[in-house]
């Protein structure tokens, strides 16, 4: 029998540990502790301090930026969690020299300093302009959308919140009346009394909220020329509900600009709003100002940089936006693919788009299959037949829509109706209409022609061509690498805060890839 050496994981031993050793070279720790320590000012986060005149002593700024970002670059976002690191991991340990701050300290650094936060991120970009990280030829902006710590169920208009809230408290008057029945019933009946008790409590507590947000809020707008009310939420009303590819979720839409060069990332904000197009203009403004504060350029965006963005990005007043300020963007509008030959024979390959896709809701024939003629104001249904139109709408300067109507006798008899039309029993009745269809035309040359001639000719499809492969695999980082699936924080300024935080993990390990920090 072998004679091994006898060992047992249950014992303790005094181990004498050097912190700086334990942070190797080449690694993201080591990349955060020097860039921290020797290239960035931390002095934005001293304003909040008042206890220079006594009173008990604050950890170091730098100690708790040190352990979140490294927090956030491992995937772990909990202050209890981090607490816990900082008493049990090495690395932690090393980066707060043996400090173990309470988890309430970290909720409130991460929390309490945006602007600081902001001013941080800023100096970590001009680090990485001072390396040659930075080409400033190209910036990809898109966004991500990240669910809040806000439940969608808690949002509606303040007409469907008032309704809920009658629904409460016709739920609560039923329970106090079943609990009103059972009084002096049988001692059997004592759990379904406590059950109701339990109910009632859940349902006043749930009353309440709703009564207490209901009489300060005022209804929360929409943008556009004719705003309408959009849903508010009484946990966090500064987010909002977004459509997502998993399904509709209460969030943020994160969104970023990113450097072509090496995809350091140059602006990141976080927006309650679930269109992205009202985005554009302040995350362009945000970029100048950044680099006019950096010195970098005092004019980036008339410097011929690119400006690349997916279709989410596009309208009528951006496009007229970019135009009139000279700003080199391409910005494609949603009917791009289907202007670009290589993607004629698409939906031979892949089927239509317009299919069931949605449970529940019927595809039909698309407007893109019926021919338009402006001149004539006509419309050729995908039978052939002429179709009748029925409004004819100016949207302002340079664009008219007119909207067409199949005729009844033509919709009854054809054949395709059970393609076309979601409702085909409506052709069959006397009331009833053909298959309807609009198209907006611009009736002369406007910013959005402009745009489609700049996104449509050889090089706008050779740029844009960049725009996926520069932006696409930051979110793949911060999203799936470094988990970020939910912000923990409530309120626009704390969420942007927090997501500049996770964009600093980026671009950190940027410099750890690419550069020597010393």
């Amino acid at each position: 029998m072998p004679n091994f050496k006898k060992y047992s994981y249950s014992q303790s031993a005094m181990v004498v540990i050097n912190f700086e050793e334990q942070l190797q070279p080449g690694t993201f720790e080591f990349t955060l502790h020097k860039l921290i320590d020797n290239h960035i000012d931390l002095s934005a986060f001293y304003e909040k301090y008042s206890n220079d005149g006594g009173g008990r002593t604050a950890y170091d700024p730098a100690i708790l930026l040190k352990i979140i970002l490294f927090a956030y670059s491992k995937g772990i976002t909990s202050s209890r969690d981090i607490q816990w690191q900082c008493e049990h991991n090495i690395i932690f340990k090393a980066l707060s020299c043996d400090s173990v701050p309470h988890f309430t300290s970290i909720a409130s650094f991460v929390s309490s300093y945006p602007d600081a936060i902001e001013s941080v991120f800023t100096q970590v970009i001009l680090v990485c302009d001072q390396h040659g990280l930075l080409g400033h030829e190209l910036f990809a902006i898109d966004g991500c959308k990240i669910s809040s710590n806000a439940a969608k169920e808690h949002s509606g208009t303040l007409d469907e919140l008032a309704q809920k809230r009658e629904k409460i408290s016709r739920k609560i008057r039923t329970c106090l009346k079943e609990h009103k029945k059972l009084d002096g019933r049988k001692p059997n009946e004592r759990d379904r009394k406590q059950q109701l008790a339990k109910a009632t409590d859940t349902l006043k507590k749930e009353f309440e909220r709703i009564d207490k947000f209901l009489k300060t809020a005022t209804p929360r707008m929409g943008q556009g020329k004719k705003p309408k009310e959009v849903k508010s939420n009484i946990t966090d009303n500064e987010s909002a509900k977004m459509t997502t590819s998993k399904g509709t979720i209460q969030g943020y839409n994160g969104v970023a600009a990113v450097d072509k060069k090496h995809q350091v990332i140059v602006d990141a904000q976080a927006f309650g709003e679930s269109q992205e197009h009202h985005t554009l203009k302040p995350v362009l403004h945000s970029i100048q100002t950044r680099y006019q504060k950096m010195g970098i350029c005092d004019d980036i965006l008339k410097s011929n940089v690119i400006i690349t963005a997916d279709t989410g990005f596009s309208n009528g007043a951006n496009d007229e936006y970019l135009k009139e300020e000279g700003i080199n963007a391409y910005i494609p509008d949603n009917q791009f693919r289907s202007r670009d030959k290589m993607f004629d024979h698409q939906k031979e390959k892949h089927g239509k788009r317009h299919q069931d896709n949605v449970k529940g809701v019927k595809g039909v024939i698309p407007a893109s299959e019926f021919i338009f003629d402006l001149q004539r104001k006509s419309c050729k249904c995908p039978a052939g037949k002429d179709m009748w139109l029925k409004h004819e709408y100016r949207q302002g300067p340079g664009r008219m829509q007119l909207y067409f109507e199949g005729k009844l006798t033509d919709c009854r008899h054809c054949p395709l109706k059970h393609e076309c039309m979601r409702n085909p029993s409506s052709a069959d009745s006397r009331e009833g209409h053909g298959r309807q269809v609009s198209k907006t035309f611009s009736i002369h040359a406007n910013a959005t022609d402009w745009m489609k001639r700049r996104i449509d000719s050889k090089q706008g499809k050779a740029i844009y061509g960049h725009r996926m492969s520069t932006v696409e695999p930051v979110f793949a980082n911060i999203c799936a690498n470094k988990q970020l699936n939910r912000f923990s924080l409530r309120g626009k300024r704390k969420v942007q805060g927090q997501w500049q935080l996770y964009c600093l993990v980026h671009n950190i390990e940027k410099l750890m890839n690419y550069v020597n920090v010393g």
